[in-house]
């Protein structure tokens, strides 16, 4: 039986390389994958990117009110979905990955951040972990050493807690950190 997963965890906690890990498993196996990416994700245009340096090409960049589940239907059927940056698609677009699980036997497998810089959750994936048949946290540390479970905003190197939800990094002037609670606080308070 298929399933949707929801893999999930704070900046550079691989969550892209451990996509790629796992196209790279499949097709070993000679299966077929086919992995999407929000077109809003703009870093890396039509590219999964992570910072150690992997990157692949993406199949489809998935617009925003694009019916994911009418898109894979009318492919031949790959072995799995793998989806990066899963926090940018629509709660009805995680619905549809919902049904090509439940309809179509095709596991699915999401790979995103559960919150924003303000510890707000992203519409998607608060949908996912509310439907996904498993949900995984990939871990990463704070500067500090502890397990950061927050991701902070700089722009131009200052930590901030008010803006758009949705900022991809590839501008000069904006970069995230991954953070524990503590820290996370102690910027905040500061700021």
């Amino acid at each position: 039986m298929a399933k949707l997963y929801f893999r999930y965890g704070a900046m550079n906690s691989g969550k892209s390389t451990a996509l790629m890990q796992v196209a790279h498993n499949y097709e070993e196996q000679g299966m077929t994958v086919l992995v999407l990416k929000p077109r809003i994700d703009t870093k890396k245009d039509d590219v999964v990117y992570s910072r150690i340096g992997m990157q692949r090409r993406v199949d489809y960049l998935v617009e925003e009110a694009q019916d994911v589940f009418s898109l894979i239907e009318s492919l031949r059927a790959p072995a799995c979905v793998l989806v990066d940056e899963v926090q940018f698609l629509s709660p009805g677009q995680i619905d549809e990955l919902f049904r090509v699980v439940i309809d179509l036997n095709i596991p699915v497998i999401c790979y995103g951040l559960r919150t924003d810089f303000s510890m707000k959750g992203f519409p998607a994936s608060e949908r996912l972990l509310l439907l996904a048949h498993s949900v995984e946290e990939l871990k990463t540390i704070c500067r500090c050493g502890r397990k950061a479970i927050l991701n902070g905003r700089k722009i131009h190197g200052e930590f901030v807690f008010e803006g758009d939800q949705v900022v991809i990094d590839n501008q000069a002037d904006i970069a995230y950190e991954a953070l524990c609670g503590e820290c996370y606080m102690k910027h905040r308070r500061k700021a």
